[in-house]
Parts: structure tokens; C-alpha cells; sequence
């Protein structure tokens, strides 16, 4: 019942910016980690981002300092501003929540989104 929806992939120049959103619905009490995750074209998929209700965050080293996760825990949104992006960021961008409580007392271990596309190319 709690579903994660991601918007604002696209196509992007090298070198330039893009801000993607994630969105989850439901009655949603909180949510301890959110994250995004990739899948390039014929890899498998990696670990982008994550940051906990605390705002404590981690990204993965070829990551770091180019991207920013961040999160909006009264309204359910995390979001993943990429700069600087090159060819090697196109992938598929999903968007990931665990241990999603709700207001039922229902707690979800982990729910992913649909994914949206990143192609980076001149």
C-alpha cells in the first residue's frame, strides 16, 4: 500500500546538473532510512545514497561530492541533486525506503520505486 514514485530523470549534457525527486505515499508515520540505488545498462544495481530520519547520510565513493541526498521527513520526499554528471551516470534511479511505519502499526522492511532514467550524453 505505501508506494515510492521518482520524477525528474531525463536527458542531461555532460558536466551538467540534474535534481531527482521521490515521493511516498501512504499513511506514512515515518520512515528510518531513504535512499537511491542505479542500474546502468548491463550492470547490476549499486548503492548511490542513503540518509536515515537523523539526516545522517552515506554515498558511495565515486559519488561523493558531486551528488547530495537529502529528505523532507513531513512530507515523505527525498531527493538526489547530481552534479558534474558524465556518460558513466546513465542509469535507472530508483528510489528505496525501509522500515516504513504506518499509521496502522503496519511496518514495511523495504519498498522500492519505478525507477527513472538518467542519460547523460552530448
Amino acid at each position: 500500500q505505501v508506494q515510492l514514485v521518482e520524477s525528474g530523470g531525463g536527458l542531461v549534457q555532460p558536466g551538467g546538473s540534474l535534481r531527482l525527486s521521490c515521493a511516498a505515499s501512504g499513511s506514512i508515520l515515518s520512515i528510518e532510512v531513504m535512499g537511491w540505488y542505479r542500474q546502468a545498462p548491463g550492470k547490476g544495481r549499486d548503492l548511490v545514497a542513503t540518509i536515515t530520519t537523523g539526516e545522517i547520510t552515506h554515498y558511495a565513493d565515486s559519488m561523493k561530492g558531486r551528488f547530495t541526498i537529502s529528505r523532507d521527513n513531513a512530507k515523505n520526499m527525498v531527493y538526489l541533486q547530481m552534479n558534474s554528471l558524465n556518460p558513466e551516470d546513465t542509469a535507472v534511479y530508483f528510489c528505496n525506503a525501509q522500515n516504513v511505519r504506518t499509521n496502522s502499526g503496519y511496518r514495511y522492511g523495504n519498498v522500492w520505486g519505478q525507477g527513472t532514467l538518467v542519460t547523460v550524453s552530448s
